[in-house]
C-alpha cells in the first residue's frame, strides 16, 4: 500500500503530463498512454487515480486553473498601488511568459474548449469555469480603474475582462499557426496600447 505522499505525488505527475501532453497534441490525440509515458508512470497507476482520459482532462483543467492562480497571484504587477498600472503590468506579465516551446506557454483550456465543446460538454464546462474564473480576477482591477478614472461607456469591467481573454487565447491560436511566440507578443502589444487608450494612459 503506497504511502500518502506518494499516492499524491503520482497523481501531481500525471496532472502534470497531461497538461504538457494535450497542450502539444490537443484532447483528441493525446492518449492515456503518451501521459503516461510523459509522467513515467504506468496505466496501472493511471488508472488508479482516474476512470477515463475524460476525468483526467476534467481534472487537469482544475489543476492548471490552480497553477495559474498562484503563478499570477505573484506576478509582480500585482503590488502596483494604480489599477490601471496593474492592468497594464498584467499584460505585459503576460508577454513576458511567451518563452519556450508552444506547449509551454499556450493555455491547456482554450486548447481542450476549442476541440471539445460540442463533444463533450463537462470539459467544455470545466473549461469555461477556469477561463471564467480568471477573468473575474481581473474584474476588480478594471472596475477600479473605471471608478478612478471616470470612465463612463457602453462597456462594463465584466466585459472587458473577457475582451482581454479573448485576444490573449486568439493570440495563442496564432502563435501554433505561425509556429512562434511573436506574433502572440505582437497581440499582446496591440492589447497594452488599446487599455491605455480606454484610461486615457498615454504610451
Amino acid at each position: 500500500m503506497p504511502t500518502e505522499p506518494a499516492h499524491h505525488e503520482s497523481k501531481a505527475k500525471l496532472l502534470d503530463a497531461a497538461v504538457q501532453v494535450i497542450r502539444a497534441k490537443g484532447y483528441s490525440a493525446a492518449t492515456v498512454d503518451d501521459v503516461c509515458r510523459a509522467a513515467g508512470l504506468t496505466k496501472g497507476s493511471f488508472f488508479h487515480h482516474f476512470d477515463s482520459k475524460q476525468e483526467l482532462a476534467l481534472e487537469a483543467a482544475a489543476h492548471f486553473s490552480a497553477m495559474a492562480d498562484e503563478a499570477f497571484a505573484q506576478g509582480p504587477y500585482r503590488a502596483l498601488p494604480d489599477p490601471v498600472d496593474r492592468l497594464l503590468g498584467y499584460v505585459d506579465f503576460r508577454k513576458a511568459i511567451l518563452r519556450g516551446e508552444l506547449p509551454e506557454f499556450t493555455c491547456l483550456l482554450g486548447t481542450m474548449v476549442q476541440e471539445a465543446y460540442d463533444t463533450h460538454p463537462e470539459i467544455r464546462a470545466a473549461c469555461d469555469a477556469a477561463i471564467s474564473h480568471h477573468a473575474k480576477s481581473l474584474e476588480v482591477d478594471i472596475a477600479q480603474a473605471m471608478e478612478r478614472r471616470g470612465t463612463d461607456g457602453t462597456w462594463n469591467a465584466r466585459s472587458l475582462a473577457f475582451f482581454t481573454q479573448a485576444v490573449i487565447q486568439g493570440a495563442f491560436i496564432l502563435a501554433k499557426a505561425k509556429h512562434g511566440p511573436a506574433v502572440a507578443g505582437d497581440c499582446l502589444d496591440h492589447l497594452r496600447h488599446y487599455l491605455q487608450l480606454l484610461f486615457e494612459r498615454p504610451p
